[in-house]
């Protein structure tokens, strides 16, 4: 058969295709953003997203102000109202949640113990560390809304990177997120059948684009142009597509950053499923973050979004026909000598047994039994550490 003849043949009626999820890693990332995202932070296209991030950009302003220069005000009748007043506005400004346990952290103080003081009483302390402030400056982050309010306080040297110059870098290799391009919202898995359906309407449900007043989160895919990279033990062919996530907080909230990787499925809880080949950058707002971005990170999204799939199908390829044990003293050897305790050795093979119904031979088994192994592993340090060792026998071979 040729490739296109198999592809067909492992396509159902309503052009999904079956795939094997007990392979590879799975990474829950993307499912844990989908449980926490209410309903007014999702969104159904990259053009929506972009003009909510893009529309808080443009009602903000940012500077740098001497922080012995702030006054903080407290009305002793609203024991609950706290506000700034900064070098060049005419009334208060109002501190979000966020902003609050910045400025809180960076004069020295607890937010959360200033939280359960009187207005007044909290803002003595406030007024104290800013005047006593070591670092001498800070850098706003401000936005007019209705009113004004303080969305992010942090240090001078902080390297802002907006959360809409991120989607504007999505946005060039992916359009408008929806099939316009070959990158999309993902498909669905149906465990009953072992299909995965690419072809699913974006809905609230189903989105994995999402944006909150302290992030912004995109997971994207190429489910409808699925890769074979070998066979299945039951010579169907073994299917993946390419898949990227990235994150970004304008606010201090967390790192920039981005992953790259291959995967067999995406289930209705957003958990991917098999996961291969799993590469990350995270970028710290620090001074240089937005030369980085530039000359990094958007770049190898790029380059990720236009490369090939033949490294990673060869590298498959090469460590499914490197054979490397053929009794069990072999496979007891090859495991040993790489680090792997007795338990975790006998463990391993018991695995591929299982699920293969054969001992491993070759490298590439190994890496399945390895990674399948680690996906049993509740503590996170422990599965991480065997998904790395994985990856590494795996980039060896490749």
């Amino acid at each position: 058969m040729t490739h296109v003849e198999i592809l067909d043949a492992a396509r159902d009626r309503a052009g999904g295709y079956k795939v094997d999820v007990n392979r590879g890693e799975r990474i829950g990332r993307v499912s844990s953003e989908w449980f926490s995202r209410p309903a007014d932070e999702r969104y159904l296209s990259l053009s929506d997203l972009y003009a909510a991030v893009l529309g808080r950009t443009e009602r903000s302003r940012t500077r740098t102000l001497e922080s012995a220069a702030i006054r903080v005000d407290a009305n002793r009748d609203d024991a609950e109202r706290l506000a700034l007043m900064l070098p060049g506005s005419d009334a208060p400004i109002a501190l979000t949640h966020w902003s609050f346990g910045q400025l809180a952290g960076l004069v020295g103080a607890p937010a959360a113990y200033l939280r359960q003081l009187p207005a007044p009483l909290a803002g003595i302390n406030l007024q104290y560390g800013l005047t006593s402030h070591r670092a001498e400056q800070v850098k706003t982050l401000e936005i007019e809304d209705g009113r004004v309010e303080l969305r992010a306080v942090t240090g001078p040297d902080y390297g802002r990177i907006f959360d809409h110059e991120l989607v504007a870098a999505v946005q060039r290799i992916a359009g408008n997120g929806t099939g316009d391009t070959r990158w999309k919202v993902p498909g669905v898995l149906d465990w009953s059948t072992g299909v995965y359906n690419p072809r699913v309407d974006i809905t609230q449900d189903t989105t994995t684009l999402y944006a909150s007043d302290r992030d912004v989160f995109l997971f994207l895919v190429d489910d409808l142009n699925p890769i074979e990279a070998g066979r299945l033990p039951d010579g169907s062919p073994d299917l993946y597509f390419r898949g990227f996530y990235c994150w970004n907080s304008e606010v201090g909230a967390k790192t920039l950053g981005m992953a790259s990787f291959y995967l067999r499925a995406v289930c209705q809880n957003r958990n991917l499923w098999g996961v291969e080949d799993f590469e990350e950058i995270t970028i710290r707002h620090s001074k240089y973050a937005a030369s980085r971005f530039a000359h990094e990170a958007a770049p190898a999204l790029t380059r990720f979004a236009n490369s090939s799939p033949l490294p990673f199908v060869n590298g498959i390829k090469a460590a499914r026909e490197k054979i490397v044990a053929r009794s069990d003293e072999d496979r007891s050897d090859f495991l040993r000598k790489r680090g792997f305790s007795k338990t975790e050795t006998a463990k391993i093979i018991e695995t591929v047994l299982a699920e293969e119904g054969r001992k491993p031979e070759s490298v590439f088994d190994f890496v399945q039994g390895i990674t399948a192994v680690a996906r049993g592993k509740t503590q996170q340090d422990a599965r991480l550490d065997l998904e790395a060792r994985a990856k590494k026998l795996l980039d060896r071979a490749a």
